[in-house]
């Protein structure tokens, strides 16, 4: 086993360039080699397709990667081409786009054994010559990526991924990997079930994203209230989704007429206009784009500080995909939905006239939905028990409900009633169901069941019906109640819920609430907006309009030096600069990410704006100018800089302080991130190729939108060392963005 392990190091090293694994997925490779199934579940960038391309290279045989779009599939062949030291056969796709004697060439490769991965769609899959072909191959194992599109529960249903299990047991078994960056728990029970895999190992990361913050405002003045946000935050980049392309259009042009930079973004746009309004929208030339869901997918835009949905979406899912894309650099993220029941209906009229079994999955999704935007419960809490995971804390701290709770009462009694309801009845039902019998109301369906006639009909007919699905949705999220998997979200009681009915306890529920969106409440607005900026520590700027011209000096300064805007300044130095209002070069050093270097490089002119505005509007700058203090050298540090001047080799240093490569290289890292330049020309130029150094240095600065290592590495092709790219990053920070 320790040399299986070795070579999986080995083959992670010089094939893929990494120093170490990450995500669990040591732990994913070892499993699947071994002969086990597998189901990963893990966010998109958390390294996924290294889970099944490492353990392929390894293993004797051909890996089958079923994918659902061929532009994927030749971007993934590619990548492993480029890795293996451009050798054209160890990986290909099969695919309708290849002319024949491509396939040709394809089938040589396959059966002289040289070919270790294969990439086919599920239709492809499907056909006779390529089953024939596959059965006549050592196949090592089958991974299903994107594997949602299994589930009519998923967001992205492909119903050829539906065969694929009919299409391994024809072609002959072998171990099975299940990958997805989403998957509710329901949808995760579909995709075992459907794969024939029921007790796959299931490897699943977190869905936390503790830096954004959640919000459900009432959709009245819709428009009005957007425009407001927009200015309260200047400059700031957001992304604003409609469920139409006219609405889309029109508020585009509704934002731009109100001086607000936004483009449009669809799909009925042409291909050469989408791409340019995306870029422009990268290069920070527009603040917003206002799109449907077209828009997203691969764009790594680390600074969207603001993500709002002008409609509820459709699932649950897509909303947690679309907020996603706020505060990828871990800062401030605010997610903004506009909720109307009105929008709900319209959207269940829409299901009209499809399959019965298509309107009953869709109807449960925009439930879930809708109990989301109505609850009073934290919604980070709402959110990942969603996806099957538990959020231990009562409050977040970090979304509407939990800044701005309701009261909350002992709702002991009634949970026992909706429990005691759900037990005694012999057939189960849907939440809506559940709460009319509670509230009361009948319907042709409640007298049909007689249940008009039950004990607890009317029982609670003091509430609302939208009441009692409150105290039913909680019962769920504690684990009281359950939906059942194989049916369309039918409520039954679970063995806590049965303790519960048998020792009942204090049980805390909230008063039903009133959606403000504060639209028209500019005392309820500011103090939400204060209550914002504390939750994100302090994250607002103090002064818009000076943070407004900063922004407009940095866009104006990395056009004439053609660097990026974040190799500048980052958006914490600009809103402390608003905050603090520094007039020399010391003070100006104390900002977030401002060490001597770049204060002297980049400040002059930021120094002479603020000096110009403080006088002009008279400002009285705090007494006590916020001193950040740089970070305390340690020994380590102090022997890192002194060794690094007389041109010790890395290797040495860290020896002589007991470090690995990683531990050495972060050190370093700290102290240039403080400020410091250090001058590592002599150990780069030994060790790493002057090619390879020229790109990397130039990708930092003409491409990339942070200095983000990861990021940077899937921009230019794996085939780069992580070392390499950390080390010319180095060498980028002290020369040019220091």
């Amino acid at each position: 086993m320790q040399a299986s392990s070795d070579l999986i190091h080995k083959t992670l090293k010089e094939f893929f360039g990494y120093d170490s694994f990450k995500n669990g997925q040591l732990d994913i490779i070892t499993h699947l080699m071994g002969g086990g199934d597998a189901f990963v579940l893990m966010p998109t960038g958390g390294g996924k397709s290294l889970c099944y391309q490492l353990p392929a290279l390894l293993m004797e045989g051909t890996a089958i990667v079923v994918s659902p779009l061929i532009a994927l599939m030749k971007n993934q062949v590619d990548l492993l081409r480029g890795f293996y030291q451009g050798s054209g056969n160890v990986a290909h796709f099969l695919n309708s786009s290849l002319p024949k004697p491509q396939v040709e060439e394809v089938r040589s490769d396959l059966l002289s054994g040289k070919t270790k991965l294969l990439y086919l769609a599920p239709e492809s899959l499907n056909k006779d010559e390529n089953i024939a072909l596959l059965k006549e191959l050592k196949i090592s194992f089958f991974a299903v990526d994107e594997a949602h599109c299994i589930s009519e529960w998923g967001h992205d249903f492909r119903p050829e991924y539906r065969r694929i299990r009919k299409m391994v047991d024809t072609i002959g078994r072998c171990p099975i990997i299940a990958l997805t960056a989403t998957a509710t728990p329901k949808v995760q029970s579909d995709i075992l079930k459907s794969l024939g895999i029921p007790d796959a190992k299931v490897f699943k990361t977190s869905f936390n994203r503790p830096n954004l913050y959640y919000e459900v405002r009432d959709k009245v003045d819709v428009e009005k209230d957007i425009i407001k946000y927009i200015k309260q935050n200047p400059g700031k980049s957001g992304i604003i989704y409609c469920l139409s392309r006219k609405k889309v259009e029109e508020l585009a042009e509704l934002l731009n007429i109100n001086s607000i930079k936004a483009l449009p973004y669809h799909a009925g746009l042409d291909a050469r206009t989408r791409a340019e309004n995306q870029d422009r929208f990268l290069m920070e030339e527009v603040d917003i784009i206002v799109a449907t869901i077209a828009f997203g997918m691969g764009i790594d835009k680390p600074d969207v500080r603001f993500v709002i949905h002008y409609d509820i979406p459709k699932s649950i899912e897509s909303y947690f995909q679309e907020t996603g894309r706020a505060g990828r650099d871990g800062q401030e993220g605010t997610c903004i939905a506009y909720y109307s029941y009105k929008d709900v209906q319209k959207l269940e009229k829409f299901m009209q006239g499809k399959p019965v079994s298509e309107q009953e999955i869709s109807r449960q999704l925009l439930g879930e939905v809708t109990a989301y935007a109505e609850s009073s419960q934290c919604r980070r809490k709402l959110l990942l028990n969603y996806f099957g995971e538990s959020y231990l804390k009562d409050n977040c701290g970090c979304c509407d409900n939990c800044l701005h709770p309701k009261a909350r009462f002992d709702g002991q009694k009634e949970m026992q009633m909706v429990l005691r309801l759900v037990d005694s009845l012999p057939e189960h039902f849907k939440i809506e169901h559940l709460a009319l019998i509670l509230s009361g109301v009948s319907n042709s369906l409640i007298k049909s069941y007689k249940h008009d006639e039950l004990e607890l009909f009317a029982a609670g007919k003091d509430r609302p019906v939208k009441f009692w699905c409150t105290v039913i949705h909680q019962g769920l999220i504690a684990h009281l109640l359950e939906k059942e998997i194989e049916s369309y979200g039918l409520i039954h009681l679970t063995e806590e819920g049965r303790e519960f009915l048998l020792h009942p306890h204090k049980f805390e529920l909230v008063e039903d609430r009133s959606f403000s969106g504060g639209a028209d409440d500019d005392e309820d607005d500011e103090e939400s907006a204060a209550a914002n900026a504390a939750l994100r520590g302090g994250g607002g700027a103090g002064d818009p309009a000076l943070l407004s011209m900063l922004k407009d000096l940095r866009k104006d300064l990395s056009k004439r030096l053609k660097l990026q805007p974040w190799i500048i300044f980052g958006d914490p130095a600009l809103e402390d600069m608003a905050t603090l209002y520094p007039e020399t070069y010391d003070e100006l050093k104390n900002c977030q990410g401002v060490g001597e270097g770049k204060a002297h490089k980049f400040g002059g002119e930021f120094i002479s704006l603020i000096k110009k505005y403080v006088e002009e509007n008279e400002i009285v700058r705090p007494d006590d100018f916020v001193v950040k203090t740089a970070p305390n050298r340690s020994a380590n540090k102090i022997f890192i800089i002194q060794s690094i001047d007389r041109h010790m080799s890395l290797e040495d240093i860290a020896a002589a302080r007991n470090l690995d490569t990683e531990e050495l290289l972060s050190e370093i890292e700290a102290i240039v991130a403080s400020g410091m330049k250090l001058n590592l020309d002599y150990y780069i130029e030994e060790n790493l190729d002057e090619d390879i150094v020229s790109e990397i240095y130039d990708y930092f600065k003409n491409e990339a939108e942070s200095d983000d290592v990861h990021q940077a590495i899937q921009a230019l092709g794996s085939d780069y060392y992580e070392i390499e790219v950390r080390l010319v990053r180095i060498k980028f920070l002290c020369e040019i963005a220091s």
